[in-house]
């Protein structure tokens, strides 16, 4: 079943599952600010996009740019911070068994239907 992780505040999250919504396909929405990955979640998750850690984070949210702009921080580390401020995940994130992609732009969705 496909998986959209999902923020309503957002708009190209809410793009994205309006898309979603008229494409046929089953999906389940995770509303990853209420309930957030645990580590395990979130490292299959960036193994599934296959990309780094540091690619997931939004660098422009007021709080990285506040606490963890130009700093060091391990692979590791990285997800910890994720895990503890979900908002810094980068949304949306659309998952298909296997494959997941950033849906930015939203047409990239037609990537894994």
């Amino acid at each position: 079943m496909i998986q959209i992780y999902h923020n309503s505040r957002c708009s190209k999250s809410r793009e994205c599952l309006r898309l979603l919504e008229h494409s046929d396909v089953e999906f389940e929405i995770i509303k990853y600010l209420e309930t957030p990955p645990t580590f395990e979640e979130l490292e299959a998750l960036i193994s599934k996009l296959g990309i780094n850690p540091l690619e997931l984070i939004r660098k422009k949210e007021k709080l990285w740019l506040e606490n963890f702009k130009n700093k060091e921080f391990t692979a590791k580390e990285l997800i910890q911070i994720m895990v503890l401020n979900p908002i810094l995940i980068e949304r949306p994130i659309v998952v298909n068994g296997n494959k997941a992609i950033i849906a930015r732009p939203i047409e990239k969705t037609s990537e894994i239907l």
